[in-house]
């Protein structure tokens, strides 16, 4: 995919754009990202002076500067504060769902650990499971991989080793409730984990989640930017800026950027 050539920054940079648009809209991918490069596009004058810094960093590297606008697009659209309180609020309702599965899967091992004593001294029993394979096997029965692969080598075990030798079903609930109880959240991905840090949300979130992606995609990283690559302050606050669509009143500036950067390199020490 290459962009139209030209010697003007400002245009390099918007054809990079309006090729990579051209593309998603062709494969119908993406529409959030093609969202952002439409700001983009439609706040190029403010962004005259990014884009030349930019093309002079990094028109030299092959891909570097498609990479580095592509990063843009794409924290804008999947890490703008939107979708971090989205993510914020997900991590709460994972943390509550962790504590009701501990709770609910205690209270089912007393249960199962219950059925299982008055089996054993009421003179009644029920014809339902009690041997861990039997769980297992029952519920993959619509597994064809299971059936196919795993129920004959399982079945010999279950044969070879009697009911002393495996975990009761109680023992299994009672291990899924402390296994949840235990739970240590973490983040899946450096950005989400940059952007949903600090305890309370902020303005930074976003722009500690494009750093992240800048950094990730460093030569220091493996990435295909300079390793030596970085952008200004006021650069980075004018493409956050226009990428986000801030009104006048809400824009990031240099000296905030550069506060976060030195919060940033403080906290890494």
């Amino acid at each position: 995919m290459s962009a139209p050539q030209s010697d003007n920054p400002k245009q390099i940079c918007e054809n990079i754009l309006i090729e990579g648009k051209r593309y998603n809209v062709e494969h119908r991918i993406l529409p959030s990202e093609n969202a952002v490069a439409d700001r983009l596009l439609a706040r190029g004058l403010e962004l005259t002076e990014a884009y030349e810094e930019l093309h002079s960093k990094l028109n030299a590297h092959p891909n570097a500067l498609q990479i580095f606008l592509g990063l843009i697009l794409s924290t804008a659209a999947f890490w703008n504060p939107e979708k971090i309180a989205q993510a914020r609020a997900a991590r709460g309702d994972l943390g509550k769902v962790n504590q009701q599965i501990a709770r609910k899967a205690a209270e089912l091992a007393g249960l199962l650990q219950q059925r299982s004593d008055l089996h054993n001294t009421s003179g009644f029993s029920t014809d339902t499971h009690y041997h861990v394979c039997d769980v297992i096997e029952a519920a993959a029965k619509g597994n064809y991989l299971f059936m196919s692969y795993v129920r004959e080598r399982l079945d010999d075990l279950h044969g070879q080793f009697d009911l002393k030798y495996w975990p009761s079903l109680s023992d299994f609930l009672q291990e899924l409730a402390s296994d949840a109880e235990d739970a240590v959240m973490e983040a899946t991905d450096h950005l989400t984990a940059a952007a949903t840090v600090a305890s309370r949300p902020s303005r930074a979130d976003f722009l500690k989640a494009l750093l992240a992606a800048i950094d990730e995609n460093s030569g220091r990283n493996h990435g295909q930017l300079p390793t030596d690559f970085k952008a200004t302050d006021n650069t980075l606050a004018t493409l956050a800026s226009c990428a986000l669509d801030l009104a006048a009143e809400d824009l990031f500036n240099g000296p905030y950027v550069k506060r976060l950067r030195q919060r940033e390199r403080d906290g890494a020490k």
